[in-house]
């Protein structure tokens, strides 16, 4: 870069610097101080000429410039010439002293140019300084600032000058006026006082080392004189302080013999000034150094001001510390190093002054107190050595004290003990055990910002400076390990020091391995007859216990198990080896995880692991022995922990399992029985984990011992009928029943195999049989105790598992199994219970609502035993299922929105039904089997609710679900009831809740690919037409009926394409059943299926028409809604478009009279024009093909024999009425009128005087005596109704009409009128022939009638 480049450069930027943006001018100085690094000697010039050029710039603008000479003259102080820094220091005193008036930013800014300047070019800066610092005349505020600050800057260069510079300074002072002069003379006064002392202490390096301190010692006391008798009265805050930071370091430079006359003045005089402040911290500085002079020269005027100094700066001291007020701290600090002065000289006085203050209940006073203890023990330590039991015993009040500020402050005070010796005095272990105390203090939430005068403080934080001060002395402080060591150990086991458990073992930790460091090979622990110290039992038990919950209280499982690593030798001399290799798993496995992920379960059982293998490993009975006792007598310790004390009853378990001796394993456990708290479900649940554990390796001394305690007097309370409804002690009994209970079902889940299956029902569950049921007055009565429920169940859950597991488990025959399972009934569904005693006594959950897992554990345990041998009974696996599904059908769903805590239970219980379920259907795997339980399902299928019906058709998937995945099936046979089954589901798939539509298809979707089995397919065979089934689940979603029934016919076709013939009149029969479903919406998906599969496979139903009609005719007699009558009527016409014949033989095989169903099913077959004239010309075959009537006599004296009709050619008549009548006949009737004509008109003539058979003429007299017969059965009056339907539907109204005018119906009907009738008739009809009206072929007509 050319030099040219770089002064344009510099000329561009120096006259940006003006640019109004102040970012700019950050950035532009920024960029000159860059610049200026690798070319200072131009940047300086820059600036110096840019400043004399431009006289006139602003003071804001030159004050930026000096500030860029100034850095850069710092950073390359050592590279600049004479020359150049000479003219520098011309420019920077020019504008220093440019102006008179004060203008700090600019004049600062160019004295810092000075001082920089000054570290090396002295002479230069200081004969330009002392240059307008002239004898007589007042100088400039910043010629003497600057004077001050290079006296600190460079101390050897200016303290040469200071005699000079004193002798001219000292007549100024008398005539400076202005405060601001003042104060700037009193600042250069500290400031030459300052580098006086610095320069004296440094003597051997100085410069001129003949330089003494009497050299000023006049000069600084005649400045003293002017600055305390007179500047220090002032008005002005201002300059009061700034003579008294003076004074201090002018203290040390006045005369031993002033300082000593004037410190009975100049002490009260500063220590005045603590009311006239707010902000001390400069008084207690000055004070600090006013003191420490004094005690340099032997001053005895301290001793005389002692008792006021001492008042002033406790006084001070006891201020409250505030985060926020770094001032008061400081000052705190200064006052400190004041009493550290006093501590030096008066250290009796001192302490006399200072312990009784620890004894008032003040918490200022007293952590003021602490505060100053802590520091002259740290800072005094030479004075306070003799004085330490004094100390020590005045600490007694405050480790009373409960203050969070105090306890904080004794902490401190205790740490620093440590450091000089005091707590291996007698005393010190009630420091050590003080300290404990408060790492054992429960450990807080996040305390809240404390607000500005808040003096609260958190426990917590008491706790963290204990437990790091605990650390730090063991660990930092050598002369500790023979106090701490091993009296840490005492406070390992008592309960009341858990908290404190993790920096106690580390500290252990540290202090064991440093012994180990030193070669101690032998025991760590050298007990002595120490008997305050744990045992290895204790210490064990301890550590293996609280490490079950290892990241409580700051990780203390790793900590409790490091500790037991490196105690190995002490616990039992074996061990090494084994835990070497065993702990650092168990810490890698913690490191692994967090206390959410971590399966307590699972670490759990390396524990217990990790003890069965020490136990191994030892092989010593009376260790074992010993060890178990020790963990019984540590038991009651963790009451209010239930967590920790069932993990204990876990090892003491695991422990007697390895002792040998079975006295003492029976006498443990009968210790146990007899100490248990089994009101706590905790516990019962530990003692039934450490008998269950105890029997895997003990099971008839186990076994023995429940006995023993079952008829023991525990239980021998008096029952009387009169107090069977009281609870007697709280139920005491009942808890004990429930942890014996229990007992018995870990002990055979742990029981060796081999030895359960012949102790299992004798001993085991005998005996949770006798302690479940309570016999009053000799009858058997069912406990109400919810928990002892709870209990049986469990127990009879693990100990079915148990038999099940074992290698003879498939073939044992479990003869209590009934009983065991009658008991899990009353649980299930409280209408189960036998009402042996009035209900009350049975507190059963409504059936509504699921509090409880009682009936989850229940069903679990029915499970378990279902799949034992012998298989139950046909009514008592009934009444189960029955039970079971009572018991959680109808529980009321949780409210949406609501968060409910009840859901798990309530899936779990689910689930529970679902395994109960499948697993009795797994012991009949046929279709037989399956049509049982869904016949048990069924009720709930249909259930009015829908939460029922969800639940039900979700079992019923499940139970389908299992068959097919286990089907297996070794000869082609059928699956004879596919047809009710898939009748009852289809249906649902138009439920009106979504989720019932979706198990539908699912159920549809199984029982189809259970029939492709049957068939002989493959069980991964995938049929595409039953697959199709799972994409119409979408449509099943939308609430839309059109889609849903159309979604419900694509099921339909999918059935009919995969239903064997034989069961496609099954599955109709089924779904005729269905029209009648309350859900109306099931009801016409029924009828959409029906009709589906009639047209798809109807033409396979010729032989069953008959009974297809005869079930449609009775649901239309039980069922009475218009949708059920709409879809019977569309399935006739359905069935008759393809068995027309068929249908009108079932149809005539009707009783009659004829109904209004039936009715209404013959006018359904009008509905088409083609089948309605087949269907008309096969009712004039049935009409005219058999003879009218038949004669008989009625007695045998009658005269004449009657004529009586024959019942085809009159059902015939009345079906021709009623399909006439339809509307929607007329274009057959009129294809056919003339044979109906005829026909009729002839069947009019040929039934003249025929009487009905004798049984319909009952049930017309009936009818007609009931009011509810619409028209006349009477063979002529019928077929005359049937001939005016004709007529009318034919469209010979007029002829009707006619007829009816001149009375001809009336005359057909009679014998004398009736060729009358007919000449009417025939009349009418002629009449209607010349008429202009379209007609029927009434020649055509009158031909067929000849």
């Amino acid at each position: 870069m050319s030099e040219s480049y770089v002064k344009r450069l510099f000329t561009i930027l120096l006259d940006a610097v003006t640019d109004k943006d102040p970012q700019v001018q950050e950035q532009v100085c920024g960029a000159l101080c860059a610049l200026g690094e690798s070319q200072p000697e131009e940047a300086l010039r820059a600036c110096e000429e840019h400043l004399r050029l431009h006289d006139k710039l602003a003071h804001p603008y030159r004050t930026m410039i000096l500030r860029v000479m100034e850095t850069v003259v710092s950073s390359h102080l050592g590279e600049l010439d004479k020359g150049l820094a000479r003219a520098s220091i011309l420019l920077a005193s020019s504008e220093m002293t440019k102006v008179k008036e004060l203008v700090c930013d600019w004049q600062q800014a160019a004295s810092n140019v000075l001082v920089a300047l000054g570290k090396r070019f002295i002479s230069s800066v200081m004969e330009e300084i002392l240059s307008k610092f002239q004898p007589g005349v007042l100088p400039h505020h910043f010629v003497v600032q600057t004077l001050a600050n290079l006296s600190v800057s460079n101390v050897f260069g200016v303290v040469p000058f200071l005699t000079s510079i004193l002798s001219t300074m000292l007549p100024m002072l008398s005539a400076a006026k202005p405060d601001s002069m003042r104060v700037v003379f009193c600042c250069a006064l500290q400031r030459f006082s300052e580098s006086t002392l610095e320069y004296l202490a440094d003597l051997d390096q100085a410069p001129d080392p003949t330089v003494r301190k009497d050299a000023f010692a006049t000069d600084i006391f005649s400045a003293y004189d002017i600055l305390f008798h007179h500047w220090l009265q002032s008005r002005e805050a201002k300059l009061r302080l700034a003579v008294v930071e003076a004074l201090g370091p002018m203290s040390h430079l006045l005369p031993s013999e002033k300082l000593e006359e004037q410190l009975p003045k100049l002490l009260p005089g500063v220590l005045g000034l603590y009311k006239k402040h707010a902000e001390t911290v400069h008084v207690s500085r000055s004070l600090g150094q006013i003191l420490e002079a004094a005690a340099s020269v032997g001053s005895r005027t301290l001793d005389v001001q002692l008792d006021s100094l001492l008042a002033a700066l406790h006084a001070q001291i006891c201020v409250p510390v505030e985060s926020s007020s770094p001032l008061v701290m400081s000052n705190q600090k200064e006052v400190l190093r004041c009493f550290t002065v006093l501590a030096c000289c008066s250290p009796d006085r001192l302490l006399a002054f200072l312990l009784p203050k620890l004894d008032t209940s003040n918490e200022r006073t007293r952590v003021g107190t602490l505060q100053v203890v802590r520091h002259i023990i740290n800072s005094a330590a030479a004075q306070m050595e003799v004085k330490q039991p004094f100390i020590l015993s005045s600490m007694k009040l405050p480790l009373l004290d409960t203050n969070s500020k105090v306890k904080r402050a004794v902490v401190q005070v205790i740490s620093a003990m440590a450091h000089h010796g005091y707590l291996e005095q007698p005393g010190g272990e009630a420091m050590i055990e003080y300290i404990v105390q408060q790492c054992a203090l429960p450990p807080e939430a996040e305390p809240q910002k404390l607000g500005a005068n808040s003096e609260a403080l958190a426990a917590d934080s008491v706790r963290a400076i204990s437990v790091s001060t605990l650390y730090l002395v063991s660990t930092t402080v050598d002369r500790m390990g023979d106090v701490l060591w091993p009296y840490l150990f005492e406070f390992l086991v008592p309960v009341r020091f858990t908290g404190a458990l993790t920096p106690l073992c580390r500290s252990l930790v540290h202090l064991a391995q440093k012994r180990q460091e030193a070669g101690a090979h032998a025991l760590l622990i050298q007990y002595n007859g120490n008997v305050t110290l744990p045992s290895p039992y204790a210490m064990a038990t301890r550590l293996l216990a609280v490490s079950s919950n290892p990241y409580l209280g700051d990780g203390r499982g790793a900590a409790s198990l490091r500790l037991l690593s490196v105690l190995h030798r002490d616990i039992h001399p074996m061990l090494g080896q084994r835990w070497a290799t065993a702990i650092p798993l168990l810490l890698e496995h913690l490191d692994g995880y967090t206390e959410e992920t971590l399966s307590r379960k699972e670490w759990e059982e390396k524990l217990l692991m990790f003890l069965r293998d020490t136990l191994a490993v030892v092989s010593d009975n009376t260790w074992i022995c010993q060890l178990s006792l020790e963990m019984c007598k540590q038991l009651p310790s963790y009451n209010g922990t239930p967590l920790e004390k069932n993990f204990l009853y876990k090892c003491i378990g695991t422990t007697l399992g390895a002792a040998s001796s079975t006295e003492v394993v029976r006498k443990r456990l009968q210790e146990l029985l007899e100490t248990a708290r089994y009101q706590e479900e905790s516990e019962r649940e530990g003692l039934a984990c450490c008998f269950g554990i105890c029997a895997s390796s003990h099971l008839d001394d186990t076994l023995a011992q429940l006995e023993d305690f079952v008829k023991s007097d525990v239980f021998r309370k008096s029952a009387g009928i009169f107090n069977i409804f009281k609870d007697r002690s709280e139920n005491e009994v009942e808890k004990v029943k429930s942890a014996l209970i229990l007992c018995y079902g870990h002990v055979a889940a742990r029981a060796p195999r081999e030895l359960l299956l012949a102790r299992v029902e004798s001993d085991i569950f005998r005996n949770m049989s006798q302690c479940f049921s309570t016999k009053v007055l000799g009858i058997k009565v069912e406990t109400k105790d919810l928990g002892l429920r709870l209990c049986l169940a469990q127990s009879v859950c693990m100990a079915s598992q148990a038999v099940r597991s074992s290698s003879h488990g498939s073939s044992f025959q479990l003869l209590r199994k009934p009983e065991l399972v009658a008991q899990m009934m009353p649980v299930l569904w409280p209408r189960a219970i036998p009402r042996l005693l009035p209900q009350e006594f049975i507190k059963a959950e409504p059936s509504d609502s699921l509090r409880t897992p009682m009936r989850k554990k229940a069903m679990l345990a029915c499970t378990y035993l279902a799949s034992l041998e012998p298989a139950l009974e046909g009514q008592a696996q009934a009444d189960l299922i029955h039970s079971c599904l009572h018991s959680i059908m109808a529980v009321l769903p949780e409210p949406e929105g609501v968060d409910s805590h009840q859901e798990p239970l309530y899936l779990d219980t689910m689930q529970a039904l679902k395994d109960l379920l499948t697993s009795l259907l797994q012991r009949n795997m046929t279709p037989q089997g399956l049509q049982v339980m869904v016949e048990h399902l069924s009720p709930w299928i249909k259930s009015p609710r829908g939460h029922e019906r969800v639940r039900a058709l979700g079992l019923s998937a499940c139970l389908l679900q299992h068959f097919l995945k286990h089907l297996h099936i070794s000869a082609l046979v059928p699956f004879h009831n596919l047809g009710l089954l898939l009748g009852l589901f289809s249906p649902r798939c138009a439920d009106l809740w979504p989720a019932t539509r979706q198990e539908a298809v699912s159920c549809v979707y199984s029982l189809l690919y259970l029939q492709l089995g049957y068939e002989g397919f493959s069980r991964d065979y995938q049929d595409d037409v039953v697959e199709q089934l799972l994409t119409l689940k979408d449509g099943l979603g939308h609430p839309d009926p059109a889609i849903l029934f159309h979604t419900c016919h694509s099921v339909a076709q999918i059935i009919g394409k995969r239903l064997p013939p034989d069961q496609l009149i099954s599955l109709l029969l089924t779904l005729f059943e269905g029209l009648g479903d309350p859900d109306q919406n099931c009801s016409r998906a029924a009828a959409v299926i029906v009709n589906c599969l009639l047209k798809e496979r109807g033409h396979v139903l010729l032989e069953k028409v008959p009974e297809i009609v005869s079930v449609l005719c009775s649901k239309l007699q039980e069922t009475h809604g218009e949708h059920v009558l709409q879809a019977a009527q569309h399935s006739v016409y359905v069935l008759a478009a393809r068995h027309h014949a068929a249908v009108v033989s079932s149809l005539l095989g009707s009783p009659l009279p004829f109904d209004s169903h039936t009715c209404t099913l013959w006018r359904a077959l009008a509905v088409e024009p083609g089948l309605a004239t087949q269907v008309l010309g096969l009712l004039l075959e049935k009409m005219s093909g058999d003879v009218p009537f038949k004669e008989s006599r009625a007695f045998l004296l009658s005269s004449a024999p009657d004529r009586v009709a024959t019942l085809p050619p009159l059902a015939a008549t009345c079906a021709l009425y009623e399909v006439a009548s339809a509307p929607a006949s007329g274009p057959a009737v009129l294809e056919l009128y003339p044979q109906l004509f005829a026909a009729l008109l002839l069947r009019v003539s040929c039934t003249v005087g025929v009487q009905l058979p004798r049984n319909l003429q009952a049930k017309e007299r009936k009818s007609a005596s009931s009011g509810l017969a619409s028209r006349s059965l009477e063979p002529c009056s019928s077929a005359v109704d049937a001939l005016q339907a004709v007529l009318l539907r034919g469209g010979s109204d007029d002829v009707v009409q006619r007829m009816e005018l001149e009375g001809g119906w009336q005359l057909l009907r009679t014998s004398a009128g009736h060729e009358e009738g007919v000449t009417r008739l025939a009349r009418a009809a002629c009449t209607r022939c010349r008429g202009s009206a379209p007609q029927p072929s009434w020649p055509s007509c009158l031909a067929a009638t000849r």
